[in-house]
């Protein structure tokens, strides 16, 4: 069981705690933050977030910061969902309108080489190098019992993630997904809120 020590965070903003935990023999330190994001319009409860960090000092930063940004209304909600789970959803839900060979090879490609490797990174978190990286993968991998891929094989890889990666739109600071019906749908908290938006928008708009 991990042993915690609690005290206050920055101002009394939030709170931040001590974690100690032991996995297969080894202990590990770590600092935790907590705070109100705001309340649920639904059941009216409390909506709790957590941040983590190495150091009390560096978690005490990160929640002055979120509070002064609650403060002044330019908070961003944290997107849970990973490019895997993204990836699910475009499978599913967006090649309605391509035909079914077509559907088939790009699914295949996603499920080959795009999901593998990059379904575990955090949507908001996916940048220029981390792509670039993974296309450098394809065509050299370092791994000895890979083998590289055609540049056709890439080519069409790329066609792929592409098309997913159209999807997607940043405004401002704040990530959107397209939907199939052209409405951007903000990216605040995960798999389960973009599908019943999704359904709104095909049964009632």
């Amino acid at each position: 069981m991990p042993r915690t020590k609690t005290g206050k965070g920055a101002g009394g903003a939030g709170s931040i705690r001590k974690i100690t935990t032991t996995r297969n023999g080894k202990t590990y330190t770590y600092w935790q933050g907590r705070y109100t994001e705001g309340f649920d319009p639904g059941t009216g409860k409390q909506i709790q977030r957590s941040i983590t960090g190495k150091t009390q000092k560096e978690v005490a930063q990160k929640l002055r910061q979120i509070t002064a940004s609650l403060d002044d209304g330019t908070y961003k909600a944290p997107c849970k969902l990973t490019v895997g789970e993204w990836l699910d959803i475009w499978t599913q839900d967006y090649l309605g309108g391509v035909k079914a060979s077509t559907a088939y090879l790009y699914k295949k490609n996603v499920e080959l080489y795009i999901a593998p490797r990059l379904g575990n990174i955090k949507l908001e978190s996916l940048n220029a190098h981390t792509i670039q990286h993974f296309y450098n993968q394809l065509v050299s991998p370092t791994d000895p019992a890979v083998n590289p891929l055609s540049a056709k094989t890439v080519k069409n890889i790329h066609g792929v993630f592409h098309k997913v990666k159209n999807a997607i739109r940043v405004i401002g600071d704040k990530l959107y997904v397209k939907s199939l019906f052209g409405y951007l749908v903000p990216c605040i908290v995960g798999v389960k809120i973009l599908r019943e938006s999704f359904y709104y928008l095909a049964h009632f708009t």
